[in-house]
């Protein structure tokens, strides 16, 4: 008598997750990762100054290993590169955002000032990036030149002031920006060490007060 055959066996259904959506999820957890890595990296630089940082350090503050680090940072000025680079980018975001305000552009000028004036004071990204421009001699990588895109900022606003006759015709915008960014970097500075910038508003308040009508009485 002949063996029966057995009925061919049906293959399960895999019940894993389609490999599209398997890489979507890694790459979310790189991004994750990658940005817990930054803040850390910021914290750090912010607190004990680029020198005195390891990578080390940026690992335990982001809860990762060094390796996670190393996988988005070839090093430690890698690190200090990419955070100075997330500084700047918070300032043209804060200015982007005043501009969209459609504020008159005296109003601009002093409303940009003082946005920024209070990152400096609770963004722990923009006090690490202000740390790390003045410790860039310190660092063995290019960084993000510091300055010119808040200066021509506030050179826009202080033309069209100017045009608008809010300024005499003889002010020079130009020269008008560079002094209120000079005056305005050195107030934050002198803030952070004396008072951790607990006083920075007041400090820009008074920048306003003394640079603007000035350049209004011509």
């Amino acid at each position: 008598m002949a063996a029966e055959r057995s009925a061919p066996r049906s293959r399960p259904e895999r019940a894993t997750a389609p490999r599209h959506r398997d890489t979507g999820l890694k790459q979310e957890r790189a991004v994750r990762t990658r940005g817990q890595v930054l803040d850390a990296a910021a914290e750090a630089f912010a607190t004990k100054g680029f020198p005195a940082v390891t990578v080390q350090d940026v690992a335990e503050l982001a809860g990762v290993t060094k390796g996670a680090v190393y996988f988005h940072f070839a090093n430690k000025e890698a690190l200090a590169q990419a955070v100075a680079e997330e500084f700047y980018h918070l300032l043209g975001v804060i200015g982007q955002e005043v501009e969209e305000a459609g504020l008159p552009p005296l109003e601009a000028v002093a409303e940009l000032l003082v946005r920024t004036a209070v990152a400096f004071r609770d963004d722990t990204m923009v006090q690490a990036g202000a740390r790390l421009q003045i410790e860039r001699s310190l660092i063995g990588a290019e960084m993000p030149m510091p300055y010119l895109g808040y200066t021509e900022s506030l050179t826009v606003w202080l033309r069209q002031a100017r045009q608008q006759a809010q300024l005499p015709a003889l002010t020079s915008p130009e020269s008008t920006a560079r002094v209120l960014v000079s005056a305005f970097f050195g107030a934050q500075h002198i803030s952070w060490v004396l008072n951790d910038r607990k006083d920075i508003a007041d400090r820009v308040q008074e920048i306003l007060t003394a640079v603007l009508p000035v350049a209004e009485k011509g």
